[in-house]
């Protein structure tokens, strides 16, 4: 299981707040129930498949364009763990056990 960090930008937008673009990209995910996902304040991270997630990101980057846009920035970042299984929350929970932490804090 792979899991991934997505943030798809698009550029020259008439208005400085991306949010309306952001949920139209979002509604790719909405579509589909093979990969887990989670919108976060800074991108969208998603869990399962390699090849899944990799078609995902592919339709989401496609997908700003449908807003007139003329160019979009996507940035992305890919942890593939193939010695254990590893989950988002495996990875928070394993940083909150090396802090002393039983529970996330803001």
């Amino acid at each position: 299981m792979a899991i991934a960090e997505i943030s798809v930008v698009p550029v020259g937008t008439k208005t400085p707040s991306l949010s309306k673009y952001v949920a139209q990209v979002l509604q790719v995910l909405q579509t589909q129930k093979e990969v887990s996902y989670e919108l976060t304040a800074m991108g969208t991270i998603l869990e399962g498949d390699l090849d899944k997630i990799m078609n995902l990101i592919q339709k989401m980057h496609e997908s700003a364009f449908g807003s007139g846009v003329a160019r979009v920035v996507t940035t992305v970042k890919i942890d593939d763990r193939r010695d254990k299984v590893s989950t988002r929350d495996s990875k928070v929970q394993s940083v909150q056990r090396e802090l002393g932490q039983s529970e996330r804090r803001i």
